[in-house]
């Protein structure tokens, strides 16, 4: 059983989503099972994911023989998001939806539950990590994604659930997420590289959101961050004290936030300390293509560059 503790919704909003959920059921329950035409003329089912990293992943494992799609948008913050009647048309339509799990997408659970699409959960299997502190405490942490090694079962998931969805390209499904997970290890491999080099003084993550804790237990990094899970709006006091106690006490040379979430608590630590801002990192959502990490693989190696420059001092980052 999966838990809901994130943010939860206020009684009018619930019911004003109860009822664009039953309008968009009524309007598609009688609909065909959705497709999309591709250039080449052929019917590509549909796969809807809860936010644009996992539609990238999936999108590298469905190649061409599907269409991989997004409920959230690029910069969008998942934990508080709250679906549209667009959104809940969409779910309603699509051959399969994936979401990570994990408690992170509660806003979305009580409308899968409902729904005739098969829904695959990729985070199933992963070695959990748990919440270490706040009003979370002993929860499941569901930022599993950030570790690439976790993301390998991703794939393993998304593997199983195409081939279920579209027998006839099975193969091709667990040769690409074969080739997928090649790249991932690369990844992995050269950010266990990359911090091994660090001194132990400097062998500390800290950052707004507790989004890290699978990458810091893959890299050898302690964590702390101002907050455990982005759903309470602002940082508390004795969030923001105990944070600066943390990197005072470690002398941290560099703190971090995430893309978002607002960076101004961060800053008071970065006043109140002799750290430096290490940098914007990214979790929950892909930038433009444009922009710094476009994909799921981008991401990683961003962060991870950030991360290490930020502590060895190699970088002066910039509040945004």
């Amino acid at each position: 059983m999966r838990v809901n503790y994130f943010r939860s919704p206020h009684p009018l909003r619930l019911s004003l989503a109860a009822g664009a959920l039953t309008c968009a059921l009524a309007l598609t329950s009688c609909a065909p099972t959705s497709s999309n035409v591709g250039v080449d003329g052929e019917n590509r089912p549909v796969v809807l994911t809860t936010f644009t990293v996992l539609a990238d992943i999936a999108a590298n494992v469905a190649g061409n023989k599907l269409t991989v799609e997004s409920i959230t948008k690029v910069g969008a913050e998942i934990h508080g998001y709250e679906p549209t009647p667009g959104d809940i048309r969409r779910a309603a339509k699509a051959d399969l939806i994936l979401d990570n799990g994990l408690g992170l997408e509660a806003w979305f659970e009580k409308f899968v539950q409902d729904l005739d699409a098969p829904h695959a959960v990729v985070s199933d299997g992963i070695e959990i990590m748990e919440i270490a502190e706040d009003k979370y405490k002993d929860l499941p942490n569901p930022h599993a994604w950030m570790s690439p090694s976790n993301v390998q079962v991703y794939v393993e998931n998304m593997v199983k659930a195409f081939t279920k969805l579209d027998p006839a390209n099975g193969t091709y499904y667990q040769a690409n997420g074969a080739a997928y997970k090649d790249k991932l290890q690369d990844v992995q491999d050269q950010l266990i590289r990359d911090l091994s080099a660090l001194p132990t003084s400097q062998r500390a993550l800290v950052s707004c959101e507790g989004a890290f804790s699978y990458l810091a237990r893959d890299a050898g990094l302690s964590e702390r961050y101002i907050w455990a899970v982005n759903a309470e709006q602002q940082a508390t006091p004795q969030q923001i004290t105990g944070t600066i106690d943390f990197v005072r006490r470690n002398n941290v040379p560099a703190v971090f936030c995430e893309s978002t979430v607002s960076a101004a608590p961060m800053e008071r630590v970065v006043e109140a300390t002799d750290a430096v801002f290490g940098g914007t990192l990214y979790v929950d959502s892909l930038s433009e293509p444009d922009g710094p990490v476009p994909t799921y693989l981008d991401l990683i190696r961003h962060d991870a560059k950030v991360i290490t420059e930020g502590l060895t001092g190699v970088s002066n980052g910039v509040l945004p």
